[in-house]
């Protein structure tokens, strides 16, 4: 029984160069670079436009292998292609965030501001003072560096102010009864 998503090929689009060197995979696109070693047991062959992985053996932890590098892989593609952006929005009053430099600073209810810099290959958009955009190739740094900055002020569940994804839904809570 082999990995049901490691048996999906990857399709290469138009505009996308990859490259396998043993167990080093590189894809080279309009957006950029990336590259990633492939674990051993896992073969990786670029035929018919397409990059097929195949496991050495039908091992459990050979299996999780399989799935895990198909979609490292198919990210990969898929970020110097097209990117990654996740939007974040700042609900509250008086909070915004404004650019400073090639980073972000945020009023968000503290004392004090709040600057956040970009790591490499992450850049932020503002749209406007309360909705920004983390765009990058890879999907795993905008997630990640898109939950730090939500970390910042997590949105309440009594008014909902805070960061929040755009696409995320608040459970809001009844505030105290009174008389």
């Amino acid at each position: 029984m082999a990995s049901h998503i490691g048996k999906l090929p990857v399709a290469i689009p138009a505009g996308v160069e990859v490259k396998l060197d043993g167990q080093a995979f590189t894809a080279k696109g309009p957006k950029g670079s990336d590259s990633y070693t492939i674990p051993e047991g896992i073969t990786a062959v670029v035929e018919n436009n397409e990059i097929v992985l195949t496991p050495a053996d039908d091992l459990r932890p050979t299996r999780a292998k399989h799935g895990l590098s198909r979609s490292i892989i198919a990210s990969m593609v898929k970020g110097v292609h097209e990117g990654y952006a996740k939007r974040l929005l700042i609900v509250g009053t008086g909070y915004r965030v404004v650019a400073k430099g090639k980073g972000l600073e945020f009023f968000l209810g503290y004392s004090h501001t709040i600057t956040v810099n970009p790591p490499e290959g992450i850049e932020f958009e503002i749209v406007n003072p309360n909705e920004l955009v983390v765009k990058g190739i890879d999907k795993q740094v905008v997630g990640q560096v898109a939950a730090n900055i939500r970390k910042l002020r997590a949105p309440e569940p009594y008014k909902g102010k805070g960061v929040k994804y755009a696409d995320e839904r608040i459970l809001r809570k009844a505030g105290k009864a009174g008389k």
